[in-house]
C-alpha cells in the first residue's frame, strides 16, 4: 500500500445503471475495480456522471407538479443535480466501504456535495443544446415557454422536451474541503454529475443555473485541482479508434495531445459521446509535465494503469 499516486476516476453511466434496482447492482459492481485501485495503493477520487438519474428525478418532480399545480412548483435543475449527487454518492461510498472492509482496508469514503461555478457569460448560454427531463405536449411546452422563459425542441416526433445549456466548468467551489479529504487518506466522491452549476450574484451569493456541467470536463478540472497524477474516463469501449464503426476502425493504444488534437479537428469523435472525453484528456495531459490520462472500460482500469490496454493520452 501506499504508491503515492493519486488518480481521479470518472464514472460513466454505464458504471451506475438507469434506475435504483439497476444502479444498486451496477455500483456493486463498479466498487470492485476502484477497491482494486486503492488496494495497489492508489489514492483515489471518484467523480459520476447521472444522466438517467437527474432525469428521473426531473420526471417525478414534473408528474407531482402536474398532479398537485398548486401545491408544488417545478424543481431547478441544479437543486436536481443535488438530489442526484446525494443519493448516488450514498450507494457509491456505501458499497466500495463494504467492499475495502471485506478486505481489511479500513480507508473511510465520504461524498461531497459539490458545486462548481460557471461562467454567466459562457457562449452555451447563448445556444442551449442539452435536453433534459421529459417529453412535453405542444401545449405543455408553450407553457412553459411562456410561464419560464424555457427553451424547448421538438424531439424527433416525439414530443417537445426542455434544452439547457452545458456551459465549462470554471471552479470548483468545495476544493478545499475535497483535498482536506483526500489529503487525510479519505477516499472522496465529489462533482457529480459535472457538479451543481452555480455562478455569482451579488455579494457571495451562488445562484444555481439552469445547466448541464459535461461530467470529463468536470472531472479534469477536478483532477488539476487536487494535484492528480492520472485521470481516467472509464467508459463503454475498451480504447479510443479512429474512424469508428467502419471497415477502416483503428483503436489507439496511445496519443500525444498533439496526435489527438488533429483527430479532433478531422472530426473523428463523436460530440456528446467521444470527444468530450478525448478533450479533456488532452487538457489534463497538457495542465503539468507528467500527467497521464486513460480512457477504457471499467473491468480494464487497472491494466490500462499497467498499460496494459486502453487509450493512454500523455505528452
Amino acid at each position: 500500500m501506499g504508491n503515492g499516486k493519486r488518480i481521479v476516476v470518472a464514472l460513466g453511466g454505464n458504471a451506475l445503471g438507469r434506475n435504483l434496482p439497476e444502479q444498486m447492482e451496477a455500483v456493486r459492481h463498479t466498487a470492485v475495480p476502484i477497491a482494486d485501485l486503492i488496494e495497489q495503493g492508489y489514492e483515489v477520487v471518484i467523480s459520476h456522471g447521472n444522466g438517467p438519474q437527474v432525469g428521473m428525478i426531473q420526471e417525478a418532480m414534473t408528474l407531482l407538479t402536474r398532479a398537485h399545480p398548486t401545491e408544488y412548483v417545478t424543481c431547478p435543475l441544479s437543486v436536481c443535480t443535488a438530489m442526484s449527487q446525494g443519493y448516488i454518492g450514498y450507494d457509491l461510498q456505501n458499497l466500495i466501504r463494504e467492499e475495502l472492509r471485506n478486505r481489511g482496508i479500513m480507508k473511510d469514503v465520504a461524498t461531497c456535495l459539490t458545486q462548481v461555478e460557471v461562467d454567466p457569460k459562457d457562449p452555451a448560454f447563448e445556444n442551449p443544446t442539452k435536453p433534459i427531463g421529459s417529453f412535453l405536449t405542444k401545449e405543455e411546452a408553450e407553457k412553459l415557454v411562456r410561464e419560464r422563459d424555457y427553451q424547448v425542441v421538438e424531439d424527433a416526433g416525439r414530443g417537445y422536451r426542455r434544452v439547457v445549456a452545458s456551459p465549462l466548468p470554471k471552479k470548483i467551489v468545495e476544493i478545499n474541503t475535497i483535498r482536506a479529504l483526500v489529503n487525510t487518506d479519505h477516499v472522496v466522491i465529489a462533482a457529480g454529475g459535472g457538479g451543481i452549476p452555480v455562478f455569482r450574484t451579488n455579494g457571495n451569493h451562488l445562484k444555481g443555473a439552469a445547466a448541464v456541467v459535461d461530467k470529463d470536463f468536470a472531472a479534469e478540472l477536478l483532477a488539476e485541482e487536487v494535484d492528480a497524477d492520472y485521470l481516467v474516463i472509464l467508459t463503454a469501449v475498451e480504447k479510443v479508434a479512429i474512424h469508428f464503426g467502419t471497415p477502416d476502425q483503428k483503436d489507439l493504444d496511445s496519443l500525444t495531445p498533439e496526435e489527438a488534437e488533429t483527430y479532433i479537428r478531422e472530426g473523428q469523435f463523436a460530440k456528446g459521446s467521444m470527444l468530450p472525453k478525448v478533450e479533456a484528456a488532452v487538457k489534463f495531459a497538457k495542465s503539468k509535465p507528467g500527467r497521464e490520462a486513460l480512457i477504457t472500460l471499467l473491468d480494464r482500469a487497472g491494466e490500462g494503469i499497467a498499460g496494459k490496454t486502453g487509450t493512454r493520452i500523455r505528452a
